[in-house]
């Protein structure tokens, strides 16, 4: 019996629940064939490659391929759209602490409250800049 135990090969799976929490493009295609190289195999549980597929195969290819595609094309619009928000005269992400003061509030409504920075930002005053006397969020 212990041979016979010895013998059997056990099914690995990774579960993935979208391709892109794995990698894109050539990336992806890779570490799938270095894992099918070792016996495991990939599912997908949603996504344009939902269930499993065989690294070698051109559907799974070309899907990566596209998913790659999609991330830089994502990319290059959010570039172009902050850029284009830039020349617009708006501010590009939130308002940054201002002062120590402002920072040691921060800190405090984080750790001793256990606030988000959500729920942080309403209650913070900025001291200083065109903005002074509102808050850092808009």
């Amino acid at each position: 019996m212990p041979g016979e135990a010895a013998r059997r090969r056990v099914r690995v799976t990774l579960v993935i629940h979208e391709h892109k929490r794995l990698g894109r493009g050539h990336d992806l295609v890779t570490l799938a064939v270095r894992l099918r190289e070792h016996d495991v195999e990939l599912e997908f549980l949603t996504g344009e490659l939902q269930g499993s597929h065989d690294p070698h195969g051109p559907v799974f290819a070309v899907l990566a391929a596209l998913s790659g595609m999609e991330r830089e094309y994502i990319r290059e619009k959010t570039l172009d759209g902050q850029e284009s928000a830039r020349r617009r005269g708006k501010a590009i992400g939130g308002a940054k602490v201002s002062d120590p003061t402002m920072l040691a509030m921060a800190l405090h409504l984080r750790d001793a409250e256990k606030l988000s920075l959500r729920d942080i930002a309403p209650r913070l005053v900025i001291t200083r800049g065109k903005r002074r006397g509102s808050t850092p969020v808009r």
